[in-house]
């Protein structure tokens, strides 16, 4: 049975006309269970990580100024949120989440958590709607417990990770790749272990050969016993904040490609949910409703 985590304060109340659909994580778990692909027992509610483990990735000035809701409004408006409590919890609990659901990965080959994907959340600040990286302190916990030791960071999102590339920058047991629109934020990018950036309005055959090309190769020259999945979809051609032309189609298949790589090498994967813009919710709930179809599919 697929393990997701999910919390009812995932759902953030955003002031209005804010860009980012927030409604997508109170929706997509309605979506799974109302088609029948999960039972509700799929379901878990994650818990608070430990700040020690936060702390293995950000800075303690960093992590104590966002606790205090102290960070000025220059940083506020690099974050692209209103900075509440709120916010400050629902971070912390999607971390929490995706710690768990690595952990679940490493006993079923799988694990899901509704929210995360945080690449731009750097050491000492929060950038893009990311304040903290779930992947990043994710990977260090595994590797803190001794759980995994060789990891893979494959972030599929249409924007650079680049504060999971900053972050793991000098270090040799994460790799971080990154296949992203060349043209679109962040406008500085971090070098990541391997970065691929497509040409505004790829569409789906370019970019599958592209990610048949590499993936599988990058599989064999690293060997990671453990990876975690960025699987954005604002790939999407409907996409406000993407520059790619990918259908809903070519996403499923996208993801079905990584979790077949996965399952076939039994390597445990832990798949964080990432982004998605596009005007019409119902287009953002399919494309992410997607990913659990065909984990669904591999797994169950």
């Amino acid at each position: 049975m697929l393990k997701i985590a999910f919390h009812p304060d995932y759902v953030l109340k955003l002031p209005e006309g804010h860009r980012f659909p927030m409604e997508k994580y109170e929706l997509l778990p309605k979506q799974l269970l109302h088609e029948g692909i999960v039972e509700h027992e799929a379901f878990f509610e994650p818990k608070y990580p430990e700040e020690k483990y936060i702390l293995n990735v950000h800075t303690p000035f960093y992590l104590d100024n966002l606790q205090k809701l102290n960070l000025d409004r220059k940083a506020i408006l690099k974050m692209g949120f209103p900075l509440t409590e709120a916010l400050v919890k629902r971070e912390m609990l999607m971390v929490g989440g995706t710690i768990e659901s690595a952990k679940y990965a490493l006993q079923t080959g799988i694990g899901l958590n509704i929210a995360g994907g945080t690449h731009h959340a750097y050491p000492g600040h929060a950038e893009g709607f990311c304040l903290l990286n779930d992947h990043a302190i994710a990977a260090r916990y595994l590797q803190s417990k001794g759980l995994a030791e060789k990891i893979l960071i494959i972030d599929l999102d249409v924007h650079q990770g680049n504060g999971t590339a900053k972050i793991f920058e000098n270090d040799l047991n994460v790799f971080t790749f990154s296949m992203h629109a060349a043209n679109n934020y962040p406008f500085k990018k971090e070098k990541s272990d391997l970065d691929i950036a497509l040409k505004d309005h790829t569409k789906d055959e370019q970019y599958l050969q592209t990610l048949k090309n590499y993936l599988p190769q990058l599989l064999n020259h690293y060997h990671p016993d453990f990876i975690f999945y960025q699987s954005g979809v604002d790939i999407l051609a409907s996409d406000r904040l993407g520059r790619l032309n990918c259908s809903l189609e070519g996403i499923k298949e996208r993801d079905r490609f990584v979790f077949q790589l996965c399952k076939k090498r039994k390597i445990p994967v832990q798949c964080s949910m990432g982004g998605g813009y596009s005007p019409e919710i119902k287009d953002i709930l399919n494309a992410h409703a997607n990913t659990f179809r065909v984990a669904a599919e591999l797994y169950q």
